[in-house]
Order: C-alpha cells, then structure tokens, then sequence
C-alpha cells in the first residue's frame, strides 16, 4: 500500500509540472487562438540557457536564473515578432504549422550550438529528499507544485479581473474583428508568448533540477498537452485539477500496468486520457463551448 500510495503522491506532484508547461498552452491560445506546439522545446532552450550562464560563463546561480528568465522572455517577443505577427488574422492550421516549423528549429539549433552529450543542468534546489511520513519525495516536484498552484490563481484572477487580461481573451475571439474593435492584437499576443516563455524556463527549473540534460527534453511539450486539452484550452484554473488526475492516473499506470505489459504502459497513459476525454467532451472539462451561426 506504501508503494501504491508513493506512486500516487509522486504522480500528482509530476502531473503539477505537467500543468505549469500546459499554462503556457492555455496562456497563448487564449491570448491568440493558437497552439503552440514549440512549448516543449522553449523548455529545452530555457534549461539551456541556465546552464551556459552556470557552467559556461561561470555567473552565480541568481544571476543566471535572472539572466535565463530574461533572455526568455525576449525570445518570446522575438518569436512573435518574427513569425507570429505575419500570421495574425490567419487560419488556425498556419499557425500550428508555424510552430511546428519553429519546434523543428529549435531542436535543430540546440544540436548545433549544445551538441547531443548530456550536460548536467545546476542543482536550484537541494538535493535531499523531503521526507513526509514514510514518503521520501523530490524536493523540487514538491516546491514546484506548490508554484503551479499559486500562478494558475493568479493567472485566471488575471484573465477574469484586470482589463488587459479581458483585452487578450476577447482578441482571441477573433482576430480582424479585435482590430476592428481597436485592440491592440499584436500587443496581447506579445505579451502571451513573453509569458510564456518565462513559464517554459521556471518548469526547467523545476523539471531538470540537478539532472541530466540533452535535446530530448524537448518531449515533455508532448506530455503536458494532454494536460491542457484535458483542462480545456481556455481554463487557467482547471489545469490543477487535470494536472493531478493525469499524475495519479499516471502513477496508478506504472504500479498496477507496467510490470504486466513489461513497461511502457504509464509512458502512453496520458495520451489514453486526452482521447477518452475527447471523445466524451471535445472542449475539456472547464473548456468553454462555442455556438457558431453560419
């Protein structure tokens, strides 16, 4: 029962960091009607940034998680700049293939500039374990599920309470009738990716804390997706919830399903989740359903 418990508890802590990654998703497609499927591998570029500020250049540890979140959020900006802002007004479909081309970039770039060896990400938080009861849980799940939990209150208090947060979510209604209205489109969508981004770099703090790194971070984008369409694209808040049932389910995966299949059951779970959940409800539990008039 121990073992089971353990499996849970630890489920729902990952499943936590998968909904910080998923915030991103719903941070953008609610300030833009626009899925980014790069959210991963800014992750991977975030992580790789604290690490060439640490290792590379040898700056303290506070200066390069400064640095890092700085250099991310301008990369955000610098992605809408560049690619997102042609595209405003366009269909869904070219934007998700826009971040599908920019996914492939960036994991092109960082085989140039990083190489594909392993590079040890700095330890942020120690790293003994949190001893609770008879559980021994990673200090740095712990820590980061606590954030994930205080940003997604103050995240959907943004969008529901403060007029920019009303401004970026009727952008995403619609985008030409946005700039018909005089909003200003660009600048929502702007500030979604700046926030983004730094969101991408606090989760590989989180995620990677001590640990080894290479380019296949990137996949943990793929992983947290379920989390957000489970949520609903729209929903904030609702990502706590999906995070955990996702985790637990997860967790639940590994102990019961592994050591009958031999393994990889838990790894495709997620992905189980998001269809069944899908299939019954396309908008996600907390999404908001639309009636469109032809």
């Amino acid at each position: 029962m121990i073992t089971l418990l353990s499996h849970v508890i630890v489920g729902a802590m990952v499943g936590l960091l998968y909904a910080l990654i998923a915030m991103g998703f719903v941070i953008i497609y609610r300030s833009g009607k626009m899925v980014n499927m790069a959210q991963g591998e800014i992750v991977m570029l975030g992580a790789f940034f604290i690490w060439s500020f640490a290792r590379f250049f040898g700056l303290p540890l506070w200066l390069s998680l400064g640095s890092a979140f700085a250099v991310s959020l301008l990369l955000g900006l610098l992605v809408n700049r560049l690619i997102i802002k042609s595209l405003i007004g366009e269909e869904l479909l070219a934007l998700v293939m826009a971040t599908i081309g920019l996914m492939i970039f960036i994991r092109g770039l960082v085989l140039v500039i990083w190489n594909p060896m392993i590079h040890y990400f700095p330890v942020i938080f120690p790293m003994a374990g949190l001893k609770i009861g008879p559980f021994m849980l990673d200090r740095g799940l712990v820590f980061g599920g606590g954030i994930t939990i205080l940003l997604a209150g103050a995240v959907s208090w943004f969008f529901n309470h403060t007029r920019m947060g009303l401004e970026m979510t009727a952008v995403a209604e619609d985008h030409q009738i946005a700039l018909s209205l005089g909003l200003n489109v660009n600048r929502s969508i702007a500030i979604a990716w700046a926030v983004s981004g730094v969101l991408c770099t606090l989760a590989a703090v989180i995620f990677l804390n001590g640990k080894g790194m290479t380019y296949l971070v990137g996949d943990i984008g793929l992983i947290a997706l379920p989390v957000a369409l489970f949520a609903g694209m729209e929903s904030v808040g609702g990502l706590v919830l999906a995070g955990i049932i996702v985790g637990v389910s997860t967790g639940a995966a590994e102990y019961f399903l592994d050591p009958v299949f031999r393994g990889g059951v838990s790894s495709v779970f997620p992905f189980v989740i998001m269809v069944v959940v899908l299939f019954i409800r396309p908008a996600g539990l907390f999404g908001w359903k639309t009636i469109e008039r032809i």
